[in-house]
């Protein structure tokens, strides 16, 4: 566990970045530090490998005085992975992630194993080892960033804005990834953002910083977005906290139906679907193909062009109630579409049947809040 008793730094010229922060760090969990620019998450976060030294109190990692520990000894025992990987230019990706094995001894041949045993786990092709940097694309040389800071198997990871400088589509790969790897290895993270959407997905704890280098509130996401310490909290979560809570409510219980699922090669309508104003219309191997009105399908025969688009399905159970909602939003029909983990219609789900079960969901987690029920089982599910 890495604790911060009373951490302050100040400048020279009585600038304070960080304000006498106490924080416990949990070991093999993500803690994301976020908060608006000059809120000081990225010296506290430098304060851990004293690339920044405390003005005041004391940094202690399993029980140990880090302002003790030699410098170098305390940064080669820590993951640091930067905005834009910081990679060194001259060097092959093999090389690169190879650095801090090579520092601390480590022979060539070791080094470069580990190294490709790292590409692998990062999920990066081989033959990417003998090239340069300028040679991959961003999300790549982010990924390589990850890999050298693993290199050495250390137990904490530190992480500074490591995927603000991708796209949206690279960033959730990038996240997506960083989860599969913590599942994995069970390291100690440090995470710094400034996105409280990156915070909620990946931290299993969240500090919020306010301006000033103060700690405004410090709880796991779940607890953040339904119960928020201050105005500051509530304002910076943003207005739709609400749907952002949904994300930790499972899919898993949704009532579904077949009733106006029709396969392209039917006969026609199925009779429990009279009077349905829309009927999701599927291939023969139950794969979803778009949403038609009755009247626009012919028996035996279906036009693809005329079919509205089913949106994005989602996976009851594995899924969370957000994402169903947002299929049922998204879709022409307002109904959402259920999938299994082939791609297979299971069913179909109204938007009013979802509401039901935010309202159901909600009320469960009151009672479990309730003095002498035990708190809320509120688990973290794919957004």
């Amino acid at each position: 566990m890495i604790r911060m008793d009373s951490v302050t730094k100040r400048y020279p010229d009585g600038t304070v970045a960080v304000d006498h922060l106490s924080l416990e760090i949990p070991d093999r969990a993500i803690t994301v530090l976020v908060g608006p620019s000059g809120c000081g998450k990225t010296t506290t976060l430098r304060m851990i490998n004293r690339m920044v030294e405390p003005t005041e109190g004391t940094i202690l990692l399993d029980g140990e005085d880090l302002g003790r520990q030699p410098v170098t000894t305390l940064r080669r025992s820590m993951g640091y992975v930067i905005q834009n990987a910081g990679l060194f230019q001259h060097r092959t990706i093999l090389d690169n992630i190879a650095t801090v094995p090579r520092m601390i001894g480590w022979g060539k041949q070791k080094s470069r194993e580990r190294a490709a045993e790292l590409m692998e786990r990062v999920g990066l092709d081989a033959s990417l080892g003998k090239r340069y940097p300028y040679q991959l694309s961003g999300g790549q040389q982010q990924r390589v960033g990850v890999a050298r800071a693993l290199a050495a198997d250390p137990p904490v990871l530190l992480m500074d804005e490591p995927f603000s400088a991708v796209d949206p589509v690279v960033r959730k790969g990038l996240q997506d990834e960083l989860l599969r790897i913590q599942d994995e290895l069970g390291k100690t993270i440090v995470f710094v953002t400034h996105d409280i959407d990156e915070a909620i997905k990946l931290g299993t704890m969240v500090a919020v910083m306010r301006t000033g280098g103060r700690l405004a509130q410090f709880a796991p996401p779940a607890e953040l977005l339904s119960d928020p310490a201050d105005e500051f909290v509530e304002d910076f979560l943003g207005a739709d906290r609400g749907i952002r809570r949904l994300s930790f409510f499972p899919s898993a219980g949704l009532e579904l139906t077949r009733a106006p699922v029709v396969r392209a090669d039917a006969a026609g309508p199925p009779p429990a679907a009279a009077g349905a104003p829309y009927l999701l219309v599927t291939d023969a191997d139950d794969r979803p193909l778009g949403w038609a009105r009755p009247e626009d399908l012919t028996a035996g025969s279906v036009d693809a062009a005329r079919l509205l688009s089913h949106g994005r399905p989602f996976v009851p159970g594995t899924d969370s109630l957000r994402a169903a909602l947002d299929c049922a939003v998204l879709s022409p029909a307002g109904w959402a579409v259920a999938v299994d983990d082939g791609g297979r219609v299971t069913g179909v789900v109204s938007q009013q049947t979802i509401a039901e079960a935010i309202r159901a969901a909600h009320d469960r987690t009151a009672a479990q809040q309730t003095p002498g029920a035990g708190s809320a089982d509120v688990t973290k599910v794919a957004p």
